[in-house]
């Protein structure tokens, strides 16, 4: 009767947890997909764009280790009722500014960087807390929940959020965002977490060896080295073909619309929905991983192969670089490659928390989060420079070579890492 009692009160702390999730990320969503739109209008420039991605991402990268050792120092509840507070009350007083008319580009991008660097201290100790609401075997499915919710806010963020700055402008969707942040604090507030603490290091010496130290944990771990290593090549290959590689093949090589493009931008986010709720659904219970782990494997080598020859010219002259057929089936290629995108993702998550100590689980997701993050931004940059001198079809088709190999070799030292 007792342990029944329990897991129902991880259910409700999980869905008090993944209802702020999904809250928060929604408002964000909603406000962020219209920014480079927004910037535009008001600037016209498109440096500014990029400045304001550079500052939505990199703020947030810088203080990942920190963050992870705050994490595993502080309560990790506490880190993210007050971060939340914290947006919310930043992206309020943008609300304010904007409907007063003395809205700046300097205060817009200065309150971007307080934000991303307070998401940067949200986001592991989420991840390190997740653990220590439901049940081992419940892992995989709870990171699935967490997976298809944060999807589920991504598809939903263009369609209302372009509607909604299109007809009442820029101040709906900061307040709207600001007021999702305080929803999302007043929801894990009600969260029952106990914190369990650890001795502290004084000083900044303190902190320093703590990093380290949870450094050294993973670099002495085998399985969660390999893991580690592995996200950082699928997200640096993987993550930059959909920004990089596919604007620039859309815009140059099909004669596609703009509107089609949304379509295709769409289905690539049914496809991760998709994968994340399949993968709960099927192994949800399960807690050996490798099964889930080499099917997204398997069909990673087999949607890229698929995807770098749908690239060749050959393929654009057989089939028609303008047809519904080629649409359809560049669109089934996308749709399923993010659903094994999502077959890596989630076991890999699950997989992380299962091995790693309480005391050490925020650290390890920050240093995850760093390795995960920070390898879309360097393959972007690589992608770019190889593409300036060698054609797309082929620099895709040596990227897959080289995931076809690296996943082989992945799967093959894993599994007699895992079972030995």
């Amino acid at each position: 009767m007792e342990r029944a009692r329990e897991k129902k009160t991880f259910n409700i702390n999980l869905i008090l947890l993944l209802l702020g999730r999904m809250v928060s990320d929604t408002g964000s969503s909603l406000q962020m997909v219209v920014m480079p739109l927004y910037l535009i209008d008001i600037n016209g420039s498109a440096a500014i764009v990029g400045i304001f991605s550079f500052l939505a991402l990199t703020p947030t990268l810088l203080v990942y280790p920190f963050a992870g050792v705050l994490g595993d120092r502080l309560n990790r509840k506490a880190i993210m009722v007050a971060t939340d507070i914290a947006s919310g009350v930043i992206i309020l007083v943008l609300a304010t500014t904007s409907h007063l008319g003395k809205m700046s580009l300097a205060l817009l991008l200065f309150g971007q960087t307080l934000v991303s660097l307070l998401n940067g201290l949200f986001d592991p100790a989420t991840k390190g807390m997740l653990p220590q609401l439901v049940d081992a075997g419940d892992l995989t499915r709870a990171n699935s929940a967490v997976a298809a919710l944060r999807t589920l806010s991504g598809l939903l963020g263009p369609v209302i959020g372009t509607a909604l700055y299109a007809n009442l402008g820029i101040t709906i969707l900061f307040f709207l965002n600001g007021i999702s942040f305080l929803l999302s604090a007043g929801s894990e507030m009600l969260i029952n977490y106990k914190h369990f603490g650890q001795i502290r290091r004084k000083g900044t010496k303190g902190i320093v060896a703590d990093l380290a130290e949870g450094l050294q944990y993973i670099l002495t771990n085998k399985i969660l080295g390999k893991l580690c290593v592995f996200f950082l090549l699928v997200y640096a290959l993987i993550q930059p073909i959909f920004t990089v590689v596919l604007p620039l093949f859309f815009r140059n090589q099909l004669n596609y619309s703009d509107t089609q493009y949304g379509y295709l931008q769409m289905i690539i986010i049914l496809g991760a929905l998709f994968g994340s709720i399949l993968v709960g659904l099927l192994f949800g219970k399960e807690k050996r991983v490798i099964a889930p782990l080499g099917i997204g494997c398997l069909m990673l080598m087999g949607m890229m192969l698929i995807f770098s020859l749908l690239l060749f010219p050959f393929s654009l002259s057989l089939l028609g670089k303008e047809t519904l057929f080629y649409f359809s089936i560049l669109a089934g290629t996308l749709f399923l490659l993010s659903v094994a995108i999502m077959f890596i993702h989630v076991p890999i998550q699950a997989l992380i928390q299962r091995g790693t100590p309480n005391e050490y689980m925020s650290r390890m997701f920050s240093i995850v989060g760093l390795i995960t993050k920070g390898g879309i931004p360097l393959g972007a940059l690589l992608y770019g420079f190889i593409i300036n001198w060698l054609e797309i079809h082929r620099t895709i088709f040596l990227t897959t070579l080289t995931i076809i190999f690296i996943s082989a070799l992945f799967l093959r030292s894993f599994s007699k890492a895992y079972k030995a």
